[in-house]
């Protein structure tokens, strides 16, 4: 019977194409913004998800924290050095590498050429941490770190701008008014946000040290791995007390510093992408609602249309059950294929505007976006045609069969 009345529903969508078009459109354009918006949102989270899971769900990032309202942090110079990061991993059990970074824009010069970049001093894990890699060469040692050595790795950009040639690695590059000899290329990364990633020098943190001097050495971003994702909380409680130690804060007195884990980066992150989602997606449940009562406008029509057919159903020993999901089935259908084409619409419209946005990144439709898609639709077909049908199937026959 599902069948059947699965044939009837098609053959009166085809009867009156233009009409059922227009009669889904409100349901079209609903399931099509909210799988637009969440393809464009998911593809953001799902990179920046991807980025933070390759480092490891042991990573941790110890920053400083300024907050001039707070008492607490009103009035103190707050900082965060190199020594408080050799500290906590001389104390701190739980913690396998440390990875100092300090950031710092540069102009670089080789020949005749010019490019300014990102420096970074880092430290002999900085591999470790961040889960990038050399690609050619090598990276820094502790022998580096300890002779405060003027050597240098590159991205793949630098080589490109510098015009380094097909092997830099051995050539002497300047580094605002320092030489530098190229010891290795790290691996490719690519752009997001239309910022490339692979724009960067990386030099000794020793040695960045001695050519900017102590006084710009007071606020680094301090880079950690635990032993294991298990080890993870007792690390961050050993780094807490380390720097709450070196930094002489009361009892009750509030951090100075923040520090922040993989796990929690992640579901902040989820958490505003999911909210941008929430509210994108109450604001196109208003189309649904225009679709649905669309829906229920044109299936009263439909009912009155087809009075007589429905009369000769019941005469012939038709129940009103089945007049009922005749009608019913009907809708839902109309309101599927309105969610079909929102689906394909919405995805298609995703992918434009994602690439539309300079570096962004590409649009991502997860499952569950295309079965709330289409979720939502067969709820708007249920609850806006039942109306319909339930006044089809309370029809009295012979009143029906009289109906001109």
């Amino acid at each position: 019977m599902i069948w059947d009345n699965l044939q009837i529903a098609l053959a009166a969508i085809r009867a009156n194409k233009m009409r059922s078009l227009l009669t889904t459109l409100g349901i079209i354009i609903g399931v099509a913004a909210v799988i637009a918006v969440v393809s464009i949102v998911q593809g953001l989270n799902y990179v920046i998800a991807t980025q933070l899971e390759g480092v490891g769900a042991a990573y941790i990032r110890v920053q400083w924290r300024e907050d001039p309202t707070n008492p607490d942090l009103a009035g103190r110079e707050v900082v965060l050095t190199y020594e408080d990061g050799l500290a906590i991993f001389e104390r701190a059990t739980a913690l396998e590498y440390f990875n100092p970074i300090f950031f710092r824009g540069e102009q670089l010069r080789f020949s005749d050429e010019r490019h300014a970049t990102t420096m970074l001093g880092v430290g002999a894990y900085h591999q470790e941490v961040n889960n990038h890699w050399v690609d050619r060469g090598r990276f820094f040692s502790q022998l580096d770190l300890d002779r405060r050595a003027r050597v240098c790795i590159i991205g793949r950009d630098i080589i490109d701008e510098l015009n380094l040639g097909d092997d830099p690695l051995g050539k002497e590059i300047i580094v605002g008014q320092a030489t530098f000899t190229v010891v290795g290329v790290m691996q490719e990364m690519g752009e997001i946000f239309g910022q490339s990633r692979d724009d960067l020098l990386l030099i000794p943190i020793t040695t960045a040290r001695d050519l900017y001097g102590q006084e710009s050495f007071k606020r680094l971003i301090l880079d950690f791995q635990a032993t294991s994702a298990e080890t993870v909380a007792l690390a961050k409680d050993q780094i807490t007390e380390v720097l709450r130690d070196r930094h002489r804060i009361a009892e009750g007195s509030e951090d100075d510093f923040r520090v922040v884990l993989q796990e929690e980066i992640l579901k902040t992150t989820g958490s505003i992408m999911g909210t941008i989602t929430s509210v994108v997606g109450g604001v196109v449940s208003i189309a649904l609602l225009v679709g649905g009562i669309g829906i229920m406008n044109i299936m009263l029509v439909s009912v009155t249309e087809r009075t007589r057919e429905i009369g000769v159903r019941k005469a012939v020993g038709a129940r009103k059950s089945d007049i009922l999901v005749q009608f019913l089935i009907e809708a839902v259908t109309l309101s599927l294929f309105g969610g079909l084409i929102g689906v394909l619409a919405g995805w298609g419209l995703g992918i434009v505007g994602a690439k539309a946005i300079p570096g962004f990144p590409p649009a991502h439709v997860p499952a569950w976006a295309v079965a709330v898609g289409f979720g939502f639709a067969a709820l708007v077909g249920i609850f806006f045609g039942t109306y319909p049908a339930a006044k089809a199937a309370a029809l009295d026959p012979i009143d029906a069969l009289r109906y001109e």
